[in-house]
This record gives C-alpha cells, structure tokens and sequence, in this order.
C-alpha cells in the first residue's frame, strides 16, 4: 500500500503507440496543470515505450508537464499489460505521487485498474471532471482538506456522483476522451526529463508479439468543427442517407447515437455520447435524436446546437439553441435543397 502524500505530485499517464503519443494525455494537461497549480506541487508526465520514446517529452513540456518521468526499454515497444503494470506501479511506490490521471482509452482502461490493485488503492472510471475540493466524515468529523473530486455519472447517467478517497493513495481516475479541453502548447515552457532504470526481462512478457496492425479510425469527431449527428427516430438504415447528404452539404462529419450505432445506421466510429466520443463542435445537428442524458453528456458543449424532433417533449430541446419541431423527412431535404442553391 502506498502512503499519503500530501506533498506527492500529480501524474498523467502519457499513453503512446508507435512513437506518437495519443490525443488523450495532451487533454489531461490542462486540467492536471490546474490542479497541480492548486495544490501547489509539480505535474508530471509518465513516458513508457521502446528505444527512441524520449523524443516524445519535450512535447509533453510544451504542453503543460514540469517533469516527464521516461522509462524507455526494447521490451516496452508494444504495450502489454504485465510489464506496463509492473513499470508503473515500481514508480509510483518510488515517488508517492498524491493523483495519478489515465484517459479511459482502452489502454487506460485496461492498465489503471492493474495498478490499482496492485496498490490497493482507489480508482473511478470514466470521470467527466475532476476537481479538488474538503470533505468531512459525519456532523463534526474530522475534515480531509485538498482531496481529488472524481466526478462521473451514475446509475445510467440518471445522476452526477462525486467519489473521493481520502485513505488509500494515490488517488486515481480515468478521464474520457475528449471532455477536457486541448491545452495550447508553449514552446518557452522548461522541464525536467528524470530517466527511469527498468529491469525487465523476455519472462517478464505474458506473450510475444510478432506482428502489431493499426486500423485508423474512419472519422475524427473530436476535431470536426460541423458535425450532423441521426438517431433511432430515422427509422432505418436507408433513411439515415439523409444525414450523409446534409453532412455532405455542410463540408460537416456524420455522428450518431447509441442507439444508431446498434441498430446498425453507422459503425462506431461514429458514436457521440456517454460510450462513445464527446465532442464541441462550432454547429452539432441532431436529427431524429430524442436527446436522453447519455448522448448529452457527449455533445452539451457544442458551441450551437439545432435539434430537429417531431416529438415537443424530446430532452434534446432542453440544450438546443434553435429547435425545429417537424418531420425530419420533410425538414433535412428542404435544408440540403436550400444549401446546394446557395
């Protein structure tokens, strides 16, 4: 078990593959800056991979880190969750850090609760925010000042649970991909690079990997300025085409809900929401999408939403900005009529 360091400081896990760090890791910057600025301790970056990942810190600096703690060995080219476990958990019981943040990629997801076990201590999933913040145990209690707020939502996305974890260090969180805005980087900025002694060896591996593919995603959702997103309301599969053509029209990216996605409208890449991605577009249109608190958790933040539901009761009207209470098979060929006019 690790101890309680209140002067501990707080780690990201800088997730890579094929020597090009993700997207994940840089998002978490701006919100582990902050509360390492609030605790008044450093925020570090954690940097495993194989021969050649120290080129990866000087980026992680720009983007926010004091310190990038590189542990770099042939045996960590390919993740593998044994030895990415045991490298990790060795440095954290080193130097005692108070917060340790992974996104809640797959990797993350797979890796975090390995350490967290391994230290008996504490981790949410899937947090949407995290915050520090005092609690105090019963009416005049003693007061735990400075915990990590690991905020997510509960019980369907029905309610929003604070969980905190006062006793068992460090505290831990996986944080969804793309709900913390991307940091801009600073060039000026300096840092520390502290290179990690690894003592793994062939045993150490559960398997060996001879061969690693890559299947890029068919959409990049977090970085489309337009996105036109359909639901179920589109009835099937040859429906959704409307989206397609609006999205076409609009130079935009086509989206959809959960329960497109499992219909079979669309492949996941394309999912908005709780279980899929979330994201701030300029423009977010919904079409035939009833609204529920899952999908709003991943698209809320759109800087204009237009919602097109027949139904006057759809949740989605409640965080829409213009509302277009009509048939969407009347509206959205109308639309992509008047926009190839001009």
């Amino acid at each position: 078990m690790i101890g309680v360091n209140r002067n501990g400081e707080v780690w990201i896990f800088a997730e890579q593959h094929w020597g090009q760090l993700e997207e994940v890791p840089l998002e978490l910057m701006s919100k582990a800056r902050g509360l390492a600025d609030k605790l008044g301790v450093r925020m570090a970056a954690l940097l495993l991979g194989g021969d050649g990942v120290k080129q990866l810190a000087p980026e992680l600096i720009r983007y926010g880190a004091d310190k990038v703690y590189l542990a770099e060995h042939p045996l960590l080219e390919h993740y593998q969750t044994n030895s990415y476990a045991r490298v990790l958990y060795d440095l954290i019981h080193k130097h005692e850090p108070q917060i340790v943040i992974y996104g809640a990629t797959i990797t993350g997801r797979d890796l975090a609760p390995r350490i967290a076990s391994a230290a008996k201590a504490g981790l949410t999933a899937d947090c949407t925010d995290l915050q520090i913040g005092d609690h105090e145990i019963g009416k005049n209690g003693q007061t735990y000042r400075n915990l990590l707020f690991q905020i997510r939502p509960a019980f369907g996305g029905n309610i929003i649970a604070t969980i905190i974890n006062y006793a068992r260090w460090p505290q831990m969180a996986t944080v969804r991909e793309g709900v913390m805005p991307m940091p801009k980087p600073d060039n000026a900025r300096k840092g520390e690079i502290v290179t990690e002694k690894v003592a793994l060896t062939r045993q150490d591996l559960a398997i060996q990997i001879l061969r690693e593919h890559k299947r890029e995603r068919k959409v990049n959702l977090k970085a489309a300025k337009i996105i036109v997103a359909g639901g179920a309301g589109l009835g099937n599969k040859d429906n959704f085409q409307l989206v397609w053509d609006l999205a076409n029209c609009l130079g935009a990216a086509p989206a959809a809900t959960r329960a497109a996605v499992d219909l079979g409208f669309i492949d996941h890449d394309h999912q908005v929401g709780q279980t899929g991605t979330t994201v701030r577009p300029n423009l977010y249109v919904a079409v035939g999408i009833s609204g529920a608190i899952q999908h709003q958790a991943g698209m809320s933040q759109s800087q204009k939403i237009i919602a097109i539901n027949k139904d006057p009761e759809a949740p989605i009207f409640q965080v829409a900005h213009y509302k277009i209470l009509a048939d969407l098979n009347e509206v959205v060929p109308k639309m992509i009529k008047a926009i190839k006019e001009k």
